[in-house]
């Protein structure tokens, strides 16, 4: 029975962490190009990109690119040059946004949507799939029962983060970073809004809590909903963080490995995308890796108790290790749950829950012995975030990758020696060579198995070998040159034999979910109008970056609910606790909450009114 490919998709900021990735067991990575990406301080050259592919298609392991930002209509012709650059060294897919894309004089590359294309409804995902893309990168908003929805209703493959920072709106319905400073997030280029602290403001006037990151949520950890993932329709999970270094995604790659894995071999219909075994000199623990804590978000329902943001720090704060006993000066007496290593970070929460750090320069026992005075209460609770030991092994080599193969040995008449070589999903090679034979004085078997498991700096390692020559002689150097010739050509057949899906074929009958877009559904340039024109839309307004909507905007629509986070649900009562309308203040900066109810969803309006009046 064939079986279903399941894909790990990692993120990659450069090629030395594009390495990293493959090494620990992803299947494919994604990285961004020098230019109209959706992270603009990862971008690569095209020649960066093509040494990346060069190392992963040695494995079967797939690139796509991200030229996921919104385009000018003055860079249509830099993009097409861009995209034919990418396809020309064998780039696998892009990642893309701008439905002008769509429209633009490139070669035939494979198309995946990416998350800012904000896939909300079954609808746009299936008119997404007609119109031509293989591949959906679904909502991290998105449950288990709606990922299964639109994954029955559509062809395309369906993509998920399973891991990584969470945007508290839905990707690609964010303007507030271009609508406070001009830094489009949609251009590679947000501000973070949402990390900053607030001031939440009821509709008394009264500040209920004080700076205070109420837009700031968790991390996402979907670790324990993988086999459920699959059993939706899922063939790709990603792992978010295109701005992480190689640290972080060896980490979390050999994470998700070990969990898919598992996944795989209990379902026993589905198998790797790629070839290859990753051996490890870790234990991975994602915990130790950079995170504002974790949370499954909406993998399952959320109730009123469901707890989603990080609302005292947008920071790493780590895992607690001690209590403060005593402080003196730059002596600390701690009680320690955990042991406390030279040179690790601590952190901590002052009175006004503001997170403060330090390095442990010495540790004897339980007292700890600090470079800068601290003044830290009695009872203080220490986080480390920074744990050298940790820190010291990921920054070794912690991984190899290498391909299992079956060798056979066999002789092909009187005067020639065979090697078949079997790597798996179909990719095998025979190689032979002319030979003396000589009837051997000694048995030769152990010899060849010698010869033959030294596989040196290839990518492959023997498991198994089947010896069929029988009892001849056949000089050393003669074997050593049949098996390096052998490998060479598998490997080359793995990369000339690698695949590229190419970009399906449009459906012009297909028609767009919706007759009318606003400046949230991106629209930033003519190609871009002129697709969806051609596909039923009548009304299209341009995206704010190109004209700038009028009033007090929305600039994101989230399906977390502040409200709900903090136990005030509408639905529930939560008026009588916090008093409507909601606002949320960061200096000059203001923003009025609207709550929809009968749709679960928030909305925060950029508050002109509260700034001019701030301003006076």
């Amino acid at each position: 029975m064939k079986c279903q490919p399941i894909e790990l998709l990692s993120p990659a900021r450069n090629h030395s962490v594009a390495v990293a990735a493959i090494d620990h067991g992803a299947d494919a990575v994604y990285v961004g190009a020098s230019h109209h990406g959706a992270r603009a301080a990862a971008g690569n050259s095209v020649d960066d990109i093509s040494r990346i592919v060069d190392y992963a298609h040695r494995f079967g392991v797939r690139v796509y690119a991200t030229v996921n930002t919104l385009v000018y209509d003055d860079e249509i012709a830099q993009v097409e040059s861009l995209i034919r650059a990418l396809y020309s060294v064998g780039v696998d897919a892009l990642i893309v946004q701008d439905m002008g894309i769509m429209r633009m004089d490139i070669p035939p590359i494979d198309l995946h949507a990416s998350t800012q294309c904000d896939i909300r409804t079954v609808e746009k995902a299936r008119f997404l799939s007609d119109v031509g893309f293989s591949q959906l990168v679904l909502p991290r908003e998105f449950s288990l029962q709606e990922i299964r929805e639109v994954s029955e209703a559509v062809d395309a493959r369906i993509e998920v983060f399973v891991h990584g920072a969470l945007c508290v709106c839905y990707s690609g319905d964010c303007q507030a970073s271009y609508m406070v400073n001009g830094r489009s997030a949609n251009r590679g280029e947000c501000a973070q809004m949402c990390r900053l602290p607030y001031d939440l403001i009821d509709g008394h006037g009264d500040i209920v809590d004080h700076s205070r990151h109420f837009l700031s949520l968790r991390d996402l950890n979907r670790t324990a909903y993988i086999a459920d993932l699959m059993d939706a329709g899922v063939s790709s999970f990603k792992i978010g963080g295109r701005l992480k270094d190689a640290d972080y995604v060896k980490n979390v790659t050999a994470h998700y490995r070990r969990e898919i894995d598992r996944a795989i071999a209990a379902a026993g219909r589905y198998c790797r995308s790629s070839l290859g075994e990753s051996q490890l000199t870790f234990e991975p623990r994602v915990e130790k890796s950079f995170n504002r804590g974790f949370t499954d978000y909406f993998t399952v329902k959320a109730t009123a108790s469901s707890r989603m943001a990080a609302l005292d720090t947008p920071k790493f704060v780590g895992e607690k290790v001690a209590t403060v006993v005593k402080c003196h000066d730059k002596r600390l007496t701690v009680k320690q749950e955990v042991a406390i290593n030279n040179g690790d970070g601590l952190g901590y929460f002052d009175a006004n829950r503001r997170f403060g750090g330090f390095r442990a320069n010495k540790v004897e026992g339980d007292v700890i012995h600090t470079i800068e005075p601290l003044d830290l209460p009695s009872g203080t609770v220490l986080f480390r975030n920074n744990d050298r030991r940790w820190a010291d092994l990921m920054a070794s080599v912690t991984a190899e990758r290498k391909i299992p193969v079956a060798l056979t040995l066999r002789r092909v008449g009187q005067s020639r020696v065979a090697v078949d070589i079997d790597a798996g999903h179909g990719r095998r090679v025979s190689h032979c060579r002319e030979v003396e034979m000589q009837e051997a004085k000694t048995p030769q078997e152990s010899t060849r198995l010698r010869i033959f498991t030294k596989t040196g700096d290839t990518v492959f390692t023997v498991g198994s070998l089947i010896d069929e020559i029988g009892e001849v002689f056949i000089p050393a150097s003669v074997l050593t040159a049949l098996r390096r010739d052998a490998f060479a050509l598998l490997d080359s057949q793995i990369r000339s034999t690698h695949s590229r899906a190419i970009r399906l074929a449009e459906n012009p009958l297909a028609v767009s979910q919706s007759s009318t877009l606003t400046y949230h559904d991106n629209v930033a340039n003519r190609l871009a109008e002129e697709f969806y024109r051609s596909h039923g839309v009548e009304h299209i307004q341009r995206a704010a970056e190109v004209e700038s909507p009028q009033g007090e905007p929305v600039v994101m629509t989230c399906r977390y609910c502040l409200r709900r986070e903090l136990g005030a649900c509408l639905k529930e009562g939560g008026a009588l606790r916090l008093a409507p309308p909601l606002s949320l203040r960061h200096g000059q900066l203001a923003f009025r909450l609207e709550f929809d109810c009968a749709h679960c969803q928030m909305k925060v309006r950029l508050n002109q009114a509260e700034i001019l009046e701030s301003n006076k």
